[in-house]
């Protein structure tokens, strides 16, 4: 029985990290002895067949976590200090996957991996570069902040492509993510992130409202395309129901009938973004819901959602309007939406996973 030690940041409230929760239990059922190794943050309360380990970084206190701060931007403290605190415990197993989206834990990963004299497997969700200007990474950030994180992230991409350089192989989200990748380490593939089958599957549910839904995160660069759909739907008389962290979110384990009860579900992206194939996009497909998507990204999410026949991805006003109002007359005359998608199943996450871990790990 191969031993894997997962290494990720916190699957922790609001984001729970469904990729790498459903990866550490993939191995479980493939006969793999898992540990789940994070950064204390938050209440894991979510169920798990696989002991998770948690070493804590941080006191809680401001000046704490500003002095540590500034120690790793320039020494690399928290992926040393990480790695050294585990590495007491004396582990010992076959091969090291770090699921990740910063350079953190990717540098403590490989420190743990060479230590043990054992592969490192990188999984990278997230690049900064996807979004113009790293706005995904601080666009939240007050102006004074913004030298120190435009030099931190520039500290970081070093760091995190010294470690892409040293892995055995990488997986990745989208197509684009793997081409920004190649060039650091052509063993590098895509893994795109699916829904998980249990939770996200087509059942019609008859509603008494026609809604547009839109869940998840909402960043700066989506709210132009947010006002464009909401000013459409106002003139057209159709509710838009939207579910952030901040406002009105949805429990992880009611995400699927929230979809299945919607008429719609929006997704917001941008032409400035790469690659960005956002999870709700997937549980959308999943549950055979109609997508719309604005704007087009002209990227992989387009081409996934005209392979799938999901919905529609355009900036285009009359057909965002002919689309809802196709929906709309579909809720009309059955109560619910269906979306008729092809490949469906592909993306399920344990498909998924079959063509790349059952081969290469």
């Amino acid at each position: 029985m191969k031993r894997l030690l997962i290494v990720s940041d916190p699957p922790a409230a609001p984001g729970y990290l469904p990729r790498v929760r459903s990866l550490c239990e993939y191995f479980v059922q493939k006969g793999y002895e898992v540990t789940l190794l994070t950064e204390e943050y938050g209440d894991l309360a979510f169920a798990h067949s696989y002991p998770i380990e948690t070493i804590r970084m941080y006191s809680g206190r401001t000046f704490d976590w500003f002095i540590k701060t500034v120690w790793t931007l320039l020494t690399d403290w928290h992926n040393r200090a990480f790695a050294r605190k585990y590495l007491a415990t004396q582990p010992d197993f076959d091969l090291v996957l770090c699921s990740a989206f910063s350079d953190f834990p990717l540098g403590a990963a490989q420190r743990i991996a060479q230590a043990m004299n054992v592969p490192l497997y990188c999984d990278i969700r997230d690049l900064d570069e996807q979004v113009e200007d790293s706005t995904y990474q601080y666009h939240h950030r007050t102006w004074w902040t913004m030298p120190f994180r435009r030099l931190y992230r520039a500290i970081h991409i070093r760091r995190r492509n010294k470690v892409l350089r040293a892995a055995q192989a990488i997986t990745t989200v989208s197509p684009w993510h793997a081409d920004f990748i190649r060039p650091f380490n052509p063993n590098v593939s895509v893994v795109y992130n699916g829904y998980d089958a249990t939770q996200f599957y087509p059942k019609n549910l008859k509603t008494d409202r026609f809604t547009i839904t839109y869940i998840g995160s909402l960043f700066e660069w989506q709210k132009p395309a947010l006002h464009k759909v909401q000013q459409i739907a106002q003139e057209m008389g159709i509710a838009i129901d939207l579910h952030t962290p901040q406002n009105h979110p949805v429990a992880h384990d009611a995400l699927g009938n929230a979809i299945r009860r919607s008429g719609i579900m929006l997704v917001l992206t941008s032409e400035r973004t790469h690659g960005m194939l956002t999870t709700k996009f997937y549980e959308a497909l999943g549950c055979e819901k109609p997508i719309l998507c604005v704007p087009s990204d002209k990227g992989s999410l387009a081409e996934l959602i005209a392979y799938t026949n999901a919905g529609i991805a355009t900036d285009d006003v009359e057909n965002i309007k002919t689309f809802i109002r196709e929906r709309l007359e579909e809720w009309q005359q059955h109560g619910f939406t269906r979306q008729a998608t092809q490949h469906r199943e592909s993306f399920a996450r344990e498909a998924q996973y079959d063509q790349y871990y059952s081969t290469h790990i």
